[in-house]
């Protein structure tokens, strides 16, 4: 006899874990709060697609914080496995020039999860929608519009706090906090971090990307663009330093990061062309030796006083190593995604919660963290894979 599956939560985590799970032994019932399923994952798609990142699997763990936490989920079902999943059920996929994947030009973000609702409806998986959970009843089942659920095995794949839009509100921390106790909350990640502008600088700059820089925090550094705001700095080359800048944060209220305007040259030749060039003028010099933005070069003048400005070693130290001061992270309403949720320490390496046997969290319900590209959406797949392999390993 088939024994039942109950995935509450309807997102790209549960549709890999039901997408792998073994359907000659498991009768699967995905639970979704929503009148349809994969809203976050569309509204994501919005932004450019990318479905995973091609690098390296030992690269592409790395990324990720902690790096031990996913890897052995990351490597069971890896960014390549993932691809060669999505052209199996009909979505082909390409590897762009920022070496991020995305699904074959032409393909909308709607086909595809089309393609994966439709792979997991000829596989017999169940879908009941506008059902939400609410809690366990006395024997640890969960509760589901107000009815207990009765299954052999529970996965919660109940994603994180960010796009509330999308119904992801992470409202069901405060239900597992009063039963578990061991939760985390959560905090933005991949989002915007304040900064105390110049008015003159910001009036003349606010919505100019600075690009090819590098930002350090904390001895990592992020290589891309950040573009500056009113509020602050967003961009893939601050996006990445989220966990380092919000641990500073948390200990200082304040965190220091360092933007490299010319991150493929070395300070002393910075400091070579800026001496030996012809060019009369330092702003000259900055724009037509350096090839520096009108951008950076504005930053350069109003943060630096008239004499370092003129002093080329000065001036070239700053533009290798151009601090900013960080003040706060923007709210969860304007993060891609959050950190926090479900403590690591609740889980088995399985990820089964230790209190509540039988029971499983998967995603970005748990708390870890990764930056855009590709990583977030690999994480929550692999993790659903991971899930269901044990599970058909547990069932010989």
């Amino acid at each position: 006899m088939k024994k039942s599956v109950a995935i509450i939560g309807g997102g790209p985590s549960a549709f890999l874990l039901a997408a792998f799970l073994d359907q000659e032994k498991f009768s699967t019932t995905i639970y979704e709060k929503n009148k349809t399923s994969g809203r976050k994952f569309l509204v994501a798609g919005k932004g450019g697609f990318n479905l995973t990142h091609s690098e390296s699997i030992e690269n592409l763990i790395n990324r990720y914080t902690p790096k031990d936490f996913l890897s052995t989920a990351l490597s069971h079902f890896t960014n390549q496995d993932f691809r060669n999943w999505l052209e199996q059920i009909g979505i082909p996929t390409y590897v762009g020039s920022s070496k991020r994947v995305y699904p074959k030009q032409g393909i909308k973000p709607i086909e595809v999860l089309n393609s994966i609702l439709k792979h997991l409806q000829q596989k017999g998986v169940d879908f009941k929608y506008e059902h939400l959970f609410s809690g366990w009843d006395l024997n640890n089942n969960p509760i589901i519009n107000n009815r207990t659920v009765e299954s052999d095995y529970t996965i919660f794949a109940l994603g994180g706090a960010s796009w509330k839009v999308t119904g992801s509100t992470g409202d069901w921390l405060s239900t597992f906090h009063d039963k578990l106790t061991n939760t985390i909350p959560f905090q933005a990640s991949n989002c915007a971090f304040q900064i105390e502008w110049d008015s003159k600088f910001i009036a003349t700059n606010e919505g100019i990307p600075l690009k090819n820089i590098s930002i350090t925090c904390n001895e990592v550094i992020q290589k891309g663009e950040a573009v500056i705001t009113k509020f602050g700095l967003e961009g893939n080359a601050i996006y990445g330093l989220s966990p380092q800048i919000r641990k500073q944060l948390t200990a200082n209220s304040l965190a220091q990061v360092y933007i490299d305007f010319k991150p493929s040259l070395s300070l002393e030749k910075v400091i070579l062309k800026i001496k030996g060039s012809f060019y009369r003028t330092t702003k000259d010099i900055l724009k037509k030796e350096l090839k520096l933005s009108a951008s950076q070069i504005d930053l350069l003048k109003c943060y630096l006083s008239k004499e370092s400005y003129l002093n080329h070693k000065i001036l070239a130290n700053y533009i290798k190593q151009f601090p900013l001061e960080i003040s706060n992270t923007a709210s969860i309403e304007e993060s891609i995604s959050t950190v926090g949720g479900i403590n690591r320490n609740a889980l088995t390496e399985k990820y089964e919660l230790k209190n509540l046997p039988t029971q499983y969290c998967i995603g970005e319900m748990i708390d870890w963290d990764a930056p855009t590209g590709g990583y977030l959406l690999q994480a929550c797949a692999s993790t659903g894979v991971f899930i269901a392999t044990h599970l058909n390993k547990l069932n010989n």
